[in-house]
């Protein structure tokens, strides 16, 4: 149970509704998160932006690499909620189950390339409080395997992206 009254379909405002009327037809059900956004249109609109941005528009990284940021974050932050719902779009966006239950288990057991993984492991590193220490020579490091300035700033966008949306659903109890 959510620690503040979520608004249902009706209470929302009407931008938000013609937002959420596909979703409400697909799955017949709006996620205790998208009810959150929409307490305040403002939030809800500059978090949809991201979300389309970082994660469902093709970008320079793969859905693969996006997906696994999604769930090893949210792992880090102990956001449950966060985990479950990016079990089911990382295989909606076209990840295994094979991938998915890797990921789950950390970065070691992922079955992918040295560079794949030292970028996931920089992921967590930006994603937590002391990422002020993060050096130079560890961005120099991902630049070294390959990854450009673009792919390292858009996975710690999307590193962010799951720290700002984990604290929202872990401070307001949702999946709880």
């Amino acid at each position: 149970m959510a620690h503040i009254d979520l608004p249902e379909f009706e209470e929302m405002a009407p931008a938000i509704q013609e937002k959420a009327k596909p979703i409400l037809e697909k799955t017949g059900k709006l996620g205790d998160i998208f009810k959150l956004l929409a307490v305040d249109e403002k939030v809800y609109f500059a978090t949809d932006a991201m979300i389309q941005k970082y994660l469902l528009d093709e970008t320079s990284l793969s859905y693969d690499i996006k997906e696994s940021i999604a769930l090893l974050i949210s792992i880090e932050n102990g956001c449950k909620m966060c985990v479950d719902v990016h079990k089911s779009i990382a295989i909606m966006l076209g990840l295994s189950q094979e991938r998915v239950e890797a990921v789950l288990q950390g970065v070691d057991a992922i079955d992918t390339d040295e560079k794949e993984k030292a970028l996931l492991r920089f992921c967590i590193k930006a994603s937590q409080k002391e990422n002020y220490k993060i050096l130079k020579e560890e961005i120099d490091a991902l630049k070294s395997m390959g990854y450009s300035d673009v792919q390292i700033i858009e996975a710690v966008a999307i590193t962010g992206y799951f720290n700002y949306i984990n604290t929202l659903s872990n401070v307001f109890g949702l999946g709880a």
